[in-house]
């Protein structure tokens, strides 16, 4: 298949590339690194010319925090809305949206409210499409995974209030598993939340974490949640994803019933082991 793939330099991006190259298909990758501005891609005309030829979209473009010119409306929203309206029009009808888990009714971030925008507008067009909504996605190149891990090495480990937040992290293979199997699938027209077997706290996270890099248990500091949110509005100008909305994302906790994305994918997800933690594409069938 001829894919045209949007946000191809990012974590998700590189994966679900290297993954389509493996299995044969022809990748036309669109970025800022390949010279494309989504944020000036907001009319179906500006989409028409790169669909030309092609068989299947996928959007994985995204942004954690807002900075700069890197804004959720015209990234999550108004850009996806008018190449989903595009494919419609050139007959593309394969297409697939990365959203984000908690993209539903329950959404309340700008994060979330912009992910599910894109969302319905795809779902109210007479395409072939998947929306994906990933939990937190962890394995090599991954920025809040690296995040997370620079947290974990601390000699006290912060966490937002008791650190019991609720996870239910899945491996970037998984993710990129779903995706292929969606490229392929008959049964379109399908919300898919790709989320792990395993649900953690945020604190047992960081100490897995601080596992993996062969460092022993740590106590935690606990931040009080308005202290966190206070911090986070000096820190967000130091990196995106020390936004306070995200702080209020991860204290509500986001969780899914595993088994529509088993019976998906033929097998359950993999179960969290130390060796994923810098792993990315694992072997197809992989399991564990």
């Amino acid at each position: 298949m001829n894919v045209l793939l949007t946000g191809a330099n990012g974590f998700l991006g590189r994966n679900i590339a290297a993954a389509l190259a493996a299995a044969g298909h022809q990748v036309t990758p669109l970025s800022r690194n390949f010279g494309t501005d989504f944020s000036r891609m907001l009319a179906p005309t500006h989409w028409l010319p790169h669909l030309e030829g092609m068989d299947a979209v996928i959007n994985s473009v995204g942004i954690i925090g807002e900075s700069g010119s890197q804004r959720f409306e015209p990234l999550h929203t108004l850009a996806p809305a008018a190449l989903f309206r595009a494919c419609a029009q050139a007959g593309v009808r394969r297409v697939l949206q990365i959203s984000a888990l908690g993209a539903d009714e329950t959404a309340f971030s700008a994060y979330h409210l912009s992910k599910r925008a894109a969302d319905d507008l795809l779902r109210s067009l007479n395409l072939d499409w998947f929306v994906l909504r990933p939990s937190l996605i962890y394995g090599r190149g991954g920025k809040s995974a690296g995040l997370f891990m620079r947290l974990a090495a601390l000699p006290l480990i912060p966490v937002i209030s008791d650190g019991q937040q609720a996870l239910q992290p899945v491996h970037i293979s998984d993710v990129v598993a779903t995706v292929m199997h969606s490229l392929a699938s008959p049964e379109a027209r399908q919300t898919l939340d790709i989320v792990g077997t395993e649900t953690v706290t945020f604190a047992e996270w960081l100490q897995w974490m601080r596992q993996v890099q062969g460092l022993p248990p740590a106590p935690v500091i606990r931040i009080p949640f308005p202290l966190a949110m206070a911090l986070a509005r000096v820190g967000r100008h130091f990196t995106p994803m020390l936004q306070p909305e995200n702080l209020r994302m991860l204290q509500t906790g986001y969780r899914a019933d595993v088994r529509p994305l088993a019976q998906f994918l033929g097998r359950l997800p993999l179960a969290v082991a130390p060796h994923l933690f810098f792993s990315d594409i694992l072997p197809s069938g992989s399991a564990s």
